[in-house]
Order: C-alpha cells, then structure tokens, then sequence
C-alpha cells in the first residue's frame, strides 16, 4: 500500500472525504508485506490508519525523519526503514528505490521540511512501477526515468494544483509531461478525488487530464475509487467522474473492490 488514508477526516479540522466512504474497511485488509509512506502531510500519512495497520504490516518505508512519527504511533521501530534519495534494497524479492520529488514536509508549524518527502519506484518479478508522492514538475522525472525506467505504470499526482503553489502540485498537463519523462507505458492519475485541498472544480482535473491524454495519445487507467486496475489487460477508463447519480457511482466502487479482493494475491506480485 502506499500513503493509505482510510479515515473520514484527515484531521480534527481538516476536510472531510468527499468521494464518500474508503473503499475498503480497515479490518477487511490482509497482512500486508509493505506500506510506503511518501511524506508525513496529513493527506498522506493518516494517525488512525497506521495505528489499525501497524499490525498488519511486515515493513514500513519511508524517507528520512518519518520513522520517528510512526514510532510514536507504535510501530514497532524493527519494522520501519528510512531511506534517503537514491537508496536502493529488495526486500522479500522486491526492489526500491527512493526517488526526488519536488515538494515540503511539516504536520505543524514548526517541523516545516524537518523530515525527507520522496517519490518510490518499486520493481517486483514481472512489473515496475512509479509513485510520485507529492511533486511540483521538475527535471528530477527526466533523470529518474533515465536511471530507472521504462515503467509499466506510473501513479503520478493529478490534483490540488494553484497557481500560487504550482512548484510542489502539478498542473494536469505536467502530469501527462511527466510520464514522458519516466517513461511510462500507462498512466494512473492520483492525488484528485479524494479529499478537497485547492480551489478548482473536483472534476476538473480529469477534464484537463482526459483532453491532454487523448491529444498526445497516452495510455491510461481511471478506476472509480475501489475498481481494480490489472495491467495490461484491464484498464478502466470510464468517465465516472461526469455521472449524475452518486449510488451509481458508489455501487460500481464497491463492485470493483470485491473483484480486488479475489485477485489480491495477483496485486501483491506486482
């Protein structure tokens, strides 16, 4: 898993989902190998989630400084690893690298960039995959898929973009550029439907994103939260986003989890 956020809130005061329940309930998740921590923002690194995890899971990475945080929360300290940019380990077979983004760190106001934030690439038998974390554009894409690519998929962020903070969101477009760079086969956009942290339309990310997809011809994954992507033979692409009734949207959510759960063990040997 990476950066799970499966509370309602991701704060005391801080917003509220707004694609309705987590997909999944914490108790229905198995034992997980590892979970991977980007950044310690509280979008990404969720209290009540990791205390519900933390015994489930056999590994923890995160970047530099993160580990104390989940410490505190009682994961065990055995089962945390801190890696900085461009460390490399395999663990049970699959290997990481830690990667550069271009963003901060900080949960309050005195800790701002105290701890690393970091993109992740993880490489098991047959696949290789990207995962942004937070990251403004930035030439840091070009060298990572110089050193590390092609990838089979890229989870690249979609969302909570400004103008005023365009260096640490990109902008839909920058998303498409970016998996040029990595040298991606198919795009998975993240980081906008969840919870809402900007000023657009929740939508208009995927609006942007669609028509700039379609216009350079990029291959691409949307799942409604819940569904299953299995590369490379089923990518959802349905415009979920633009349906009218919301239990539509929610049955077919719920109905893609449960295919998740069948083929679990598929996922896991990525």
């Amino acid at each position: 898993m990476t950066d799970p956020v499966l509370a309602k809130r991701i704060s005391l005061f801080g917003p509220s989902r707004y694609n309705g329940d987590a997909p999944v309930e914490i108790d229905q998740i198995p034992q997980l190998d590892i979970v991977v921590i980007s950044h310690n923002h509280y979008d990404h690194l969720n209290r009540r989630t990791i205390e519900k995890l933390r015994d489930r899971v056999k590994r923890f990475v995160a970047p530099l400084g993160v580990g104390a945080q989940l410490i505190k929360w009682g994961v065990p300290a055995e089962k945390i690893v801190e890696m900085d940019w461009w460390d490399e380990l395999t663990i049970d077979g699959l290997f990481v690298a830690c990667t550069p983004s271009q963003h901060f760190s900080g949960r309050g106001l005195f800790d701002r960039d105290k701890t690393l934030w970091a993109s992740f690439i993880l490489k098991g038998a047959s696949h290789k995959i990207y995962f942004s974390g937070d990251s403004g554009y930035f030439k840091g894409f070009e060298r990572i898929g110089q050193k590390y690519g092609p990838f089979d998929i890229t989870f690249l962020e979609c969302g909570a973009y400004d103008s005023s903070w365009h260096h640490i969101h990109m902008f839909p477009e920058e998303t498409i550029q970016a998996h040029l760079d990595l040298e991606g086969k198919v795009l998975h956009p993240i980081h906008w439907g969840t919870f809402n942290l900007a000023l657009h339309d929740w939508y208009e990310p995927m609006e942007r994103f669609l028509a700039e997809a379609n216009r350079k011809g990029i291959q691409y994954a949307t799942p409604i939260v819940g569904e299953s992507t299995l590369y490379p033979n089923r990518l959802p692409q349905k415009n979920w986003w633009r349906l009218k009734e919301p239990e539509q949207i929610k049955y077919e959510s719920n109905v893609g989890f449960q295919n998740k759960i069948t083929i679990s063990k598929s996922i896991n040997s990525i």
